[in-house]
């Protein structure tokens, strides 16, 4: 399943198909990612740099910007 979650001009994009289960997401921003809540991505928890930069680090890519 493919899920988008909205932040103003962007959406962070989830793929569960992808999905390795790294953790790297919520170590990285816990206050947007939290794995045992739902939505959970919470996007209004942070800014649009910040998020993207944490999303960019995913290793499966499951996790992604679209503009």
């Amino acid at each position: 399943m493919i899920k988008e979650y909205i932040k103003d001009d962007i959406a962070v994009v989830w793929d569960d198909k992808k999905c390795i289960h790294s953790g790297i997401c919520y170590k990285g921003l816990p206050n947007v990612f939290k794995p045992n809540e739902r939505p959970w991505i919470q996007t209004e928890n942070d800014t649009k740099a910040r998020i993207t930069e944490q999303v960019l680090q995913c290793p499966s890519k499951a996790l992604s910007i679209k503009y």
